[in-house]
């Protein structure tokens, strides 16, 4: 087996993230009915184990990983990075080097991109992006598998995004430009992406200054949590972010069968009103899960066995 990073969507291709979208259709149906912690039938990773290394708190990037690997037959080793010795100085490449030798993949989850490229450079086993400061694709990979399932098709779908051009957008900029839809960004001043991240979509994608331009016509609506963790400065970007929360009169601007998506955690009140969240085009619970799902074939795409 080949070993593959999965850093961002690019490493993957617009072949290999249709590869996944396809295995993660079939593994989910295949095991309905299942309890969660039973293998799937074929046990494709049976003998792995995967290391995940946690610098920054964690629900949905925690637990799906861990139960993705034990359904695909594998194991785990989870460890924050403070109760290492990475946590009191040991570099990210030595750190890269000794866990190769015990593990069969690494995900870990951290605040500046550059560690987890120094870890891919170091490691000898597939390192696997669970969060940086730059990209969430792993997140993206659940977002595209639950419009998919919502019975859209990804060429030509336009997505709205509303708020911060954090990393989460980067990483939606970047999936655009690879599987051909649009988004249009509504973000203030001094919260913009960067020249860089919006390149990342080949054209795809557009900032906008008003949340009317962009969920106009919208197939999906998208936003985030406005402070994220660690952040600074929360009242100013507050105050910056309030127009362009999501309501049910914002959302009533976009297609009358347009789906509503956050990645959580959410802040009911703050980027988006509970009625939107809670009513009937939110998605946020299947697309919660669907970060297992989808995983499990990031998982399996970064041994090899597909794409």
């Amino acid at each position: 087996m080949s070993n593959r990073h999965f850093l961002n969507l690019t490493d993957a291709g617009a072949d290999g993230i249709a590869a996944m979208l396809a295995d993660a259709l079939d593994r989910k149906a295949a095991r309905a009915g299942f309890p969660k912690g039973r293998a799937d039938a074929d046990a494709p990773l049976a003998g792995h184990t995967l290391a995940m290394v946690f610098e920054k708190n964690s629900t949905r990037t925690r637990f799906s990983f861990d139960m993705a690997i034990r359904q695909l037959g594998g194991t785990s080793i989870v460890s924050d990075a403070g109760s290492m010795q990475l946590g009191r100085g040991e570099s990210v490449a030595d750190t890269a080097r000794i866990l190769s030798g015990y593990v069969d993949a690494i995900m870990i989850r951290t605040d500046d991109h550059a560690k987890i490229e120094e870890m891919a450079h170091y490691a000898s086993v597939p390192v696997i992006n669970g969060l940086t400061d730059a990209s969430h694709p792993c997140q993206i990979m659940a977002d595209l598998l639950t419009i998919i399932e919502s019975g859209k098709t990804l060429p030509g779908l336009k997505v709205a995004w509303l708020g911060d051009g954090n990393n989460v957008l980067a990483s939606i900029v970047e999936a655009a430009g690879l599987m051909h839809f649009d988004v249009v960004a509504a973000c203030p001043q001094g919260y913009m992406p960067t020249e860089a991240d919006v390149a990342r979509g080949k054209g795809r994608a557009r900032i906008v200054s008003t949340p009317r331009e962009a969920v106009e016509g919208a197939d999906i609506v998208v936003t985030d949590t406005w402070i994220s963790m660690g952040q600074a400065h929360a009242e100013t970007k507050l105050a910056a972010l309030t127009p362009y929360q999501v309501d049910a009169a914002l959302m009533a601007l976009a297609k009358p069968d347009a789906k509503f998506l956050h990645c959580l955690p959410a802040h009911r009140g703050e980027e988006v009103t509970p009625e939107v969240i809670d009513g009937p085009q939110s998605l946020i619970w299947q697309e919660a899960e669907n970060r297992l799902h989808a995983q499990k074939s990031v998982l399996r795409w970064c041994f090899g066995q597909i794409g």
